[in-house]
């Protein structure tokens, strides 16, 4: 883990709270490159009525329109979760070269959750991967998430 890794993380969870707030899975998410922000995202699939509007997809949208490139070598991407297959297949394209996230999703998570894919040698780019950065506090904004979710569906019945 290296040095900025907490206060980045801290920063997307903020982001997290951004989604929180409009009743979205919380989930934030920055690129950084010289110790600046270049793009950030919460999620928004609902709100936007896109399917593809992870806060990942969302902060590689922004960073891409910063940097006016599709391809952002020599940043770091800070997620709340382990991302899943879509958000890692547009992270290695944009080719990302460091990617820190927080809490494990273990059903869709493709790093740590379930490896097969990265580990799977289709990819014509690496990237360096740390999980479990404020790993506490991720996971317990997206588990309060879903208990406040359960308990107004249980009232409403």
């Amino acid at each position: 883990m290296h040095e900025q890794d907490l206060y980045w993380m801290q920063q997307a969870l903020l982001l997290a709270e951004k989604a929180n707030q409009i009743n979205e899975v919380p989930v934030g998410a920055l690129i950084v490159k010289n110790n600046e922000v270049i793009g950030e995202g919460y999620n928004r699939p609902i709100t936007d009525h896109d399917p593809t509007a992870h806060a990942e997809i969302c902060a590689l949208r922004a960073a891409a329109q910063t940097v006016q490139n599709y391809r952002m070598p020599g940043t770091t991407m800070y997620i709340t979760i382990e991302p899943c297959s879509m958000c890692l297949g547009a992270i290695i394209h944009a080719r990302i070269d460091r990617l820190v996230f927080g809490a494990l999703e273990p059903k869709a998570g493709v790093l740590q959750s379930n490896p097969e894919l990265i580990s799977s040698g289709i990819f014509n780019h690496s990237l360096e991967w740390t999980g479990g950065v404020l790993a506490e506090e991720c996971t317990a904004i997206i588990q309060q998430f879903f208990q406040r979710r359960r308990r107004e569906k249980k009232e409403n019945r």
